[in-house]
């Protein structure tokens, strides 16, 4: 079956279709992890985006539900160069086609991804749509530029959980070198703005009992819950757009320890007076290179963004932890006077490098 995704700038690449018959428009966005493709997938922070991988082969080692990083498939639609029709792991419960049309998730092979890369880098992330069912090429490109885009959507809604629950899973044999398990003597409530579970994982493999609880809820719904240290989580969309979690971390500030990751960050930037503006195209993959400043050690970072915080609007107290050694965004702060700290990146890192894993260690120190 043939599919094709259009671009807004006009530009239609035509290939295979696998996965479901369906159409879908998000941003189009890249990621450059070589392993990882089914935490991509169910990663809440992708809602809304078209990701393309820029390794060529893709589904190699199927699917299992023990990868994933959500309850379900999260992004719009997902593109390949070659997809594995017949998946070698002793892992796998299904390939990635059946995969994702049991999602009902659309994808396309067989395309240019190289060139399609080098436009996104060169032009930016442009909105798009990729479809099996309609294939009339001037359709596609006009459905793409009525496309609204990321900048000023709040997408958090779409993906917080419904209730707060608990959680208490930890490290499975496969990881427990990277993080050792310790007692559960801290409590952390998690804000879910879009969480990944390894987050939650890495929380509890580290000593927390973990309540999370909705990215819309308040400063007192937060507070109510009486938590040794609180959490920020990666999310999707514009971080702007969220004013309610804006306030909501405002009005814990100070009060109990925090630590923010990707999404939470840049709330946490926000909550503190600074701006965020929107990358050309974004980081998304497993090898981004950040160098701690405090240390001069440079970790070899998992991510996955499209905004920034602009370390010139920091106020005073709030001080650069991080930096990107591709194009010098900041990755980190901190705000020693407040208990509260943050990174843009990914420690928890599933598939990817664990470099960053002691930032959990220290998220459990700053609550004594």
């Amino acid at each position: 079956m043939q599919a094709k995704l259009a671009l807004e700038d006009g530009t239609v690449y035509t290939g295979r279709a696998f996965g479901a018959a369906a159409e879908s428009a998000g941003e189009v966005v890249f990621n450059t992890s070589m392993t990882g493709y089914q935490e991509v997938l169910t990663d809440p922070s992708y809602t809304g985006q078209i990701v393309t991988m820029t390794y060529p082969l893709i589904g190699n080692y199927g699917t299992t539900a023990l990868d994933a990083e959500s309850d379900r498939v999260r992004v719009a639609g997902f593109v390949v160069r070659e997809l594995t029709k017949v998946p070698s792991n002793f892992r796998s419960d299904c390939d990635l086609d059946g995969y994702l049309r049991a999602a009902g998730v659309v994808g396309i092979e067989g395309i240019d991804t190289r060139a399609l890369v080098r436009r996104l880098r060169v032009r930016g992330s442009m909105n798009g749509v990729l479809s099996a069912t309609e294939l009339d090429d001037a359709k596609l490109v006009a459905k793409a530029k009525a496309f609204p885009g990321m900048t000023g959507r709040d997408l958090v809604k779409e993906v917080v959980p419904a209730k707060a629950f608990t959680w208490s899973e930890g490290f499975g044999r496969f990881a427990e070198h990277v993080l050792p398990a310790r007692p559960a003597d801290r409590h952390v409530v998690a804000v879910d703005y879009g969480m990944k579970w390894n987050i939650l994982r890495c929380l509890t493999q580290v000593g927390c009992r973990v309540t999370v609880v909705p990215g819309t809820a308040t400063a007192d719904e937060i507070l109510s819950h009486d938590p040794d240290g609180i959490f920020l989580s990666n999310g999707p969309g514009d971080p702007a757009a969220v004013g309610y979690a804006i306030d909501a971390v405002r009005g814990v500030l100070g009060k109990k320890p925090l630590f923010g990751i990707c999404l939470g960050h840049q709330l946490l930037g926000l909550a503190l007076g600074a701006k965020t503006f929107k990358l050309k195209f974004g980081h998304r993959g497993a090898n981004q290179p950040v160098l701690d400043s405090r240390t001069g050690k440079v970790e070899i970072t998992t991510q996955n963004h499209g905004f920034a915080v602009d370390p010139t609007t920091l106020p005073a107290g709030a001080e650069p932890t991080h930096v990107n050694l591709n194009d010098r965004t900041l990755e980190g702060l901190r705000h020693a006077g407040l208990r509260a700290f943050s990174v843009q990146y990914h420690p928890e890192a599933a598939a990817g490098p664990h470099d960053s894993s002691y930032l959990f260690e220290e998220f459990r120190t700053l609550m004594g």
